[in-house]
């Protein structure tokens, strides 16, 4: 077993579009205190600059979470997602997705790509304020993959 993690340990991707759902998912953090560091982009482009320390990003550091809405520009959730699989040093990510797609094919797809949650913001008003105080829990009892 690893070190325990404190709360600020953990690093947060958000991969979201829309400014407002943003705010509202950082502002949800705040207000359960969890100050934990988060960068945001709004593409899955942007989101493999930013793991990767590429293109002006510092590279997000290890343990980090990934929440990724499905609906972005230029390479969407699925794709980054699938993407992200391939990826020899990035597979192992854990990613939860956020969206407004209840659609059964993406749900399919996001789950054959391993993630480990799909929250629809459409129940939201109450999922995504919810969903700060699971994030806590989870990574209170979850080993994350080892730091290479």
């Amino acid at each position: 077993m690893g070190p325990a993690m404190t709360d600020d340990t953990v690093h947060i991707l958000l991969i979201e579009d829309d400014d407002i759902d943003a705010e509202l998912i950082a502002r949800s953090f705040g207000k359960l205190n969890l100050l934990n560091p988060m960068t945001i982009v709004d593409d899955g482009i942007k989101a493999f600059q930013a793991l990767r320390g590429e293109d002006g990003y510092e590279r997000i550091p290890r343990p980090y979470l990934i929440l990724l809405d499905i609906n972005l520009p230029r390479m969407n959730g699925l794709e980054f997602l699938h993407k992200l699989r391939q990826d020899d040093e990035l597979k192992s990510s854990i990613v939860f997705v956020l969206t407004t797609s209840n659609n059964a094919a993406d749900m399919k797809a996001a789950y054959e790509d391993h993630v480990a949650g799909y929250f629809l913001k459409k129940t939201a008003g109450n999922s995504i304020l919810n969903l700060p105080l699971m994030m806590k829990n989870y990574w209170r009892i979850v080993e994350f993959p080892p730091l290479k």
